[in-house]
């Protein structure tokens, strides 16, 4: 499968047909574009599908039938396309946008609905999907409906025009374009192809000899099924093998944009992918058929799947008013119940939603390719439920790799970006280790940037990438850009310390300062557990309609209710407290795993420790930057000068020609 895109060409075509976005101005608002466009795209594609299958079709039967008269040979045409094992979607009218928009523009409306209206149950759902018909009454009383039907009539979006490849850049260039101009966050799901070509191969997934079966739970418009599946045909060497391919593939997707489904489901019918099934659905929610909103249509009780590979939306919000917390929590003694990520990052909800749908490993096991930014690295302090996730994944002994990638590859952001590769069925010579890989310098520009995206990365970089991967793992092997870990190199303590502050002389310093919180004796009570020393009080109250002034002292074994209301009586008006302590410093320490609590504290801390407790739960974070840092010493200071000068006398000379002038 080639990955060349002929872009010169593409963005021409996606100006022109953003320049009728643009007629839209004024009529329509910014965010309702795309639901005037994108569908006319799909129906002019899926139009040119269908007349290009007729003209085949004619030539089919005159070849076997010259003398039929034209009306005859039109009938018989029609009657194979209305047969579902014929063709994989029809419109039982003779419309055509042309003839739509060739025909009285009084009947225009009326003409393009009957057309509509005339597609196939698969188109119809398609169109549905994007709720087109109130929109088509939108344009007709804005008088947008005849430029549309003009500017789309006759544009070529056929397959043999445009491949899935190509069109499916047109979609991404589109949506991004609609989405900037809407003010919304662009591109969730736009993932450039040649990542999911390197996706698909770091999965490895085989010709196969049985049936396999790939899953997106976040499928978009369904580039990454589609490259994955387009990858095995173009490795078929031949047609036994790509026959083998068709029969025993099968593709699974869920989106939750309905705009995205429809997408996707035009372009599984253009391609005839009899295979493929994509639901409507949020996968991170049980499904409930009285409930609004789809769920998971594809659950783990009876759905498992070979290989899975996904981009789900970086921080997508799961929780509060707008979210669906309330769903999802109630999968969490099953599929979540390792943990639960913060509510405005769900990226890890996918991650526990893929390997919930892992084939056990005596079924031949599972391989995941995921795609996410920083945050589920090491985002989540000890014991929350991101570091439990992470615990969960490496003491199963889940996650083969990692790869750090290139920034300002994709269309919606310029970050860097990581693929985690996982497998619940390790060879033995991985098994216990983990694998990071350092392709950040991986890749060359783009001749011209697509929004964020200004570096793509090319086959040369793809097997820089892949050969490192399967041969990082053997013994000998040396990269200073792959390194090998095992599963408690990520793990860490998290140790709550309190030591006692020294003062200018290197001293355990005691202080004397006002006592800012309630003088009450739970807090008092507080204090003695904290400090388990004396502590000293001065209090100026008002009792008896007197001002007075008392100090006491209270030891670590005192009431600190009965020493209070023997020294000032009862419920004195408390004017002001100065109380006199040690000064101990709480702090939260983290230490690598491994290493001696008490001697790293005395280390590093260098004060005197009174008292330390560790956490009861290991953490766990992976830090790719801090495994691949590597030292640059500073320029030196003489080089620095000598640079300083140079341009000081460059800018002399400037001065001196402008004086001049």
């Amino acid at each position: 499968m080639s990955l060349t895109l002929d872009k010169p060409m593409l963005d021409n075509l996606a100006g022109d047909i953003w320049k009728s976005a643009e007629r839209l101005r004024g009529k329509f608002k910014a965010y309702e574009y795309q639901g005037v466009i994108l569908p006319i795209i799909v129906i002019r594609r899926l139009e040119c599908v269908l007349l290009a299958w007729r003209e085949e079709k004619r030539a089919e039967v005159l070849a076997k039938r010259p003398k039929l008269a034209e009306k005859e040979l039109a009938k018989l045409v029609k009657e194979l396309e209305l047969n579902p094992r014929q063709s994989p979607f029809s419109n039982k009218t003779d419309w055509t946008l042309r003839k739509v928009y060739e025909e009285d523009h009084t009947l225009l409306e009326k003409n393009f609905r009957a057309y509509i209206n005339g597609f196939s149950k698969n188109v119809d759902d398609i169109i549905e999907h994007f709720n087109y018909r109130a929109t088509i009454g939108q344009m007709a009383k804005n008088n947008r409906l005849a430029p549309i039907l003009n500017q789309y009539k006759e544009l070529e979006l056929g397959p043999d025009r445009l491949s899935g490849l190509e069109m499916g850049y047109i979609y991404e260039e589109l949506l991004r374009r609609f989405s900037e101009q809407s003010g919304e966050e662009a591109g969730e799901h736009f993932t450039p192809r040649e990542v999911i070509r390197l996706m698909v191969e770091l999965l490895e997934i085989p010709i196969p000899d049985r049936h396999i079966s790939i899953y997106d739970p976040a499928c978009g418009t369904g580039g990454m099924l589609s490259v994955a599946k387009e990858h095995l045909l173009d490795r078929a060497a031949t047609p036994a093998q790509k026959e083998i391919v068709e029969k025993y593939v099968t593709v699974h997707g869920q989106e939750l944009s309905p705009t995205n489904y429809a997408i996707c489901q035009a372009d599984l019918l253009i391609k005839d992918d009899r295979q493929a099934r994509v639901h409507l659905g949020n996968s991170l929610i049980p499904h409930d058929p009285n409930s609004k909103e789809p769920g998971d249509q594809l659950p783990e009780m009876k759905y498992r799947f070979d290989y899975m590979l996904s981009n789900p939306p970086f921080g997508v919000t799961w929780g509060g008013k707008d979210g669906y917390e309330a769903e999802a929590r109630k999968l969490k003694k099953t599929r979540y119940q390792a943990g639960m990520p913060r509510t405005n990052d769900g990226a890890l909800l996918f991650l526990q939603t893929m390997l919930a749908k892992m084939q056990p490993p005596e079924k031949g096991g599972s391989r995941i390719a995921i795609i996410f930014n920083g945050s589920p690295l090491s985002n989540g302090d000890c014991g929350s439920g991101e570091s439990e996730i992470r615990r969960w994944i490496l003491e199963n002994d889940w996650l083969d790799a990692i790869v750090m990638l290139p920034d300002q590859l994709f269309y919606n952001t310029g970050i860097f970006t990581y693929i985690w590769l996982l497998r619940n069925e390790k060879p033995a010579a991985r098994r216990g280790r983990v694998m990071l890989i350092d392709a950040r310098k991986q890749f060359e520009k783009e001749p011209k940037s697509f929004g964020n995206k200004r570096n793509r990365i090319t086959d040369t970089h793809r097997q820089w990438i892949e050969e490192r991967y399967r041969n990082g793992w053997k013994s000998g092997f040396e990269d200073e850009h792959v390194k090998l870990f095992r599963e408690k190199d990520f793990a860490f303590h998290k140790v709550k310390v309190v030591f006692w502050q020294t003062d200018e002389h290197d001293k355990p310093a005691v202080v004397t300062e006002p006592y800012e919180k309630a003088f009450t004796a739970a807090n008092l009570a507080k204090e003695q557990i904290f400090h388990e020393s004396d502590l000293s009080f001065r209090v100026r109250f008002r009792a008896d309609g007197q001002e007075k002034t008392v100090e006491f002292t209270l030891k670590p074994e005192e009431s600190a209710a009965k020493n209070l209301k023997s020294t000032l009586g009862d419920r004195p008006e408390i004017l002001s407290v100065e109380w006199t302590h040690r000064h101990y410093v709480q702090d939260d320490e983290y230490i690598p795993h491994g290493e001696d609590i008490a001697l790293f504290l005395k280390r590093e801390i260098a004060k005197p420790i009174i008292r330390w407790k560790d956490s009861p739960q290991l953490g766990y974070e992976i830090l790719p930057n801090k495994y691949f840092y590597r030292y640059q010493p500073p320029t030196p200071a003489k080089d620095l000068l000598e640079e300083f000068w140079r341009l000081e006398k460059e800018a002399e000379k400037m001065l001196e020609r402008l004086a001049s002038r």
